[in-house]
């Protein structure tokens, strides 16, 4: 029945689209089908950018549409790279990044590491921890949200078992010293998985033939991690870190969340900024050439970050 039909629509083809498509490669075909996309794709994220890049030479706001649109040149970028409050919150973002990305590589790689031993329900376990990667980021930030309740948390229940710390003596969202890190806790919770995936498939990907070489010359387990686990997962390694990296340094939902920036600022990273310039502050301008200082830092630092990971897969 298919061949059939398959009959019937070359029948109902003219001759000449015929010819024409018997003409070109398989090159050509491919190109021919991928093209709609593509365009569509450079469209979605081309026009955006360079209107972003337009508007961050002006003072236009998008809360005045019909007041005079006035060129003011760098004014914008130099205001923001001589603003304390934005170096503030790069700092902050910095940190954040670094923490959060320490600790979900040392977790996942270790998770990943005890489930490519495939022990007895491996797989089972594997399907348990990947659960947190696999919800919403806004049922994320409202169910830790509940969590960190001093009064009916259960965070506080369990650090006060183990600690015998009063459970309504400290408040995660409410804290100074803590608020930062009740976000790199959930940040770790949801994304360490993600990691854990990278990292076992890096390690997936090592033949056995090596480790029985290391056996016969009587390599200790220990020696046999340093020497043969770790260099040959480390690219996949910095995968993950480059992926998290660029994810984290534009996080915003979670942070929105947990704590919108405070308390006071001390948890307003770079994408609560830019959210307060543009639509409360409805400094469009300003707030545009803020979008292209974050794109430039993190594009210059992931094409500097990807040479590092190309040299480390040539060795």
């Amino acid at each position: 029945m298919i061949d059939r039909a398959a009959t019937m629509a070359a029948k109902a083809t003219p001759p000449r689209l015929v010819r024409r498509v018997r003409g070109l490669s398989d090159k050509a075909i491919a190109w021919l089908f991928i093209a709609p996309t593509m365009l569509l794709l450079l469209v979605i994220n081309i026009f955006p950018l360079i209107w972003t890049i337009q508007l961050s030479f002006t003072n236009y706001r998008a809360n005045r549409p019909n007041a005079e649109v006035v060129n003011v040149g760098l004014r914008n970028y130099e205001r923001l790279l001589t603003d304390p409050d934005v170096w503030i919150a790069m700092q902050t973002t910095a940190q954040f990044v670094f923490w959060s990305i320490l600790l979900q590589t040392v977790i996942g790689f270790t998770l990943a590491y005890l489930i490519d031993r495939k022990f007895r329900g491996h797989a089972f376990w594997t399907t348990v921890i990947l659960i947190p990667m696999m919800l919403s980021p806004a049922v994320v930030g409202n169910f830790w949200r509940f969590l960190y309740q001093p009064q009916i948390g259960l965070f506080n229940y369990i650090v006060s078992f183990f600690t015998g710390i009063e459970p309504s003596s400290f408040e995660m969202l409410g804290s100074v010293s803590l608020a930062p890190w009740s976000i790199v806790i959930v940040d770790t919770w949801m994304w360490t998985p993600y990691v854990m995936l990278i990292c076992l498939a890096g390690l997936r990907s090592i033949p056995d033939y090596i480790y029985e070489a290391a056996e016969v010359d009587r390599a200790s387990p220990w020696r046999q991690f340093w020497s043969i686990t770790v260099p040959m997962a480390l690219p996949f390694i910095m995968l993950a870190v480059l992926f998290r990296g660029i994810e984290n340094f534009k996080m915003f939902d979670m942070v929105n969340l947990l704590t919108g920036g405070g308390p006071g600022s001390i948890t307003e990273v770079a994408s609560i900024t830019l959210k307060r310039q543009a639509f409360e502050a409805w400094r469009t301008g300003p707030s545009s050439a803020f979008a292209i200082i974050l794109f430039v830092a993190v594009f210059g630092l992931a094409n500097i970050y990807v040479k590092a990971l190309n040299r480390v897969k040539q060795r």
